[in-house]
């Protein structure tokens, strides 16, 4: 089936690398995107937390506030903004990555939490949501 449906992207004009570089980013995502639905379910019925619909860094983003502190980055995983010690701390430990959007400088204060990490995501969904919620006056 999956050789298929390779096939007939292939035999709609798109190249052999994009074909197959799309087939691995979309299992990796969605199984970030699975696990981000549960986070989801469990946060959004909370007060003042809301999910983004706009495109771009904040697509599917939760929000407290109007505050983003949840998303799933393209690259797959969870990023999450914490405090900076924490950010360390699961950088440090592997379970986590310093979040670099593109232009080479790491946010300090997010984190991009990966896939095989020991860290529980709903945990670290939550203990962001607390950190952004408080008001944090580096915003």
């Amino acid at each position: 089936m999956v050789e298929s449906l390779l096939q007939d992207e292939l035999n709609a004009g798109y190249n052999l690398a994009d074909v197959c570089i799309g087939a691995v980013k979309d299992r990796f995502m969605n199984d970030s995107e699975e696990r981000y639905a549960a986070i989801i379910a469990a946060l959004t019925g909370l007060p003042g937390v809301s999910q983004a619909t706009k495109r771009g860094f904040a697509q599917y983003g939760l929000k407290i506030d109007g505050k983003l502190f949840a998303t799933v980055p393209r690259r797959g995983g969870l990023l999450l903004k914490l405090p900076k010690p924490r950010v360390d701390w699961l950088s440090d430990s592997g379970d986590g990555e310093r979040f670099d959007p593109g232009h080479g400088r790491v946010m300090k204060e997010w984190v991009v939490v990966k896939m095989d990490a020991m860290a529980d995501w709903l945990d670290l969904a939550r203990e962001a949501m607390a950190f952004v919620g408080k008001g944090n006056p580096h915003d």
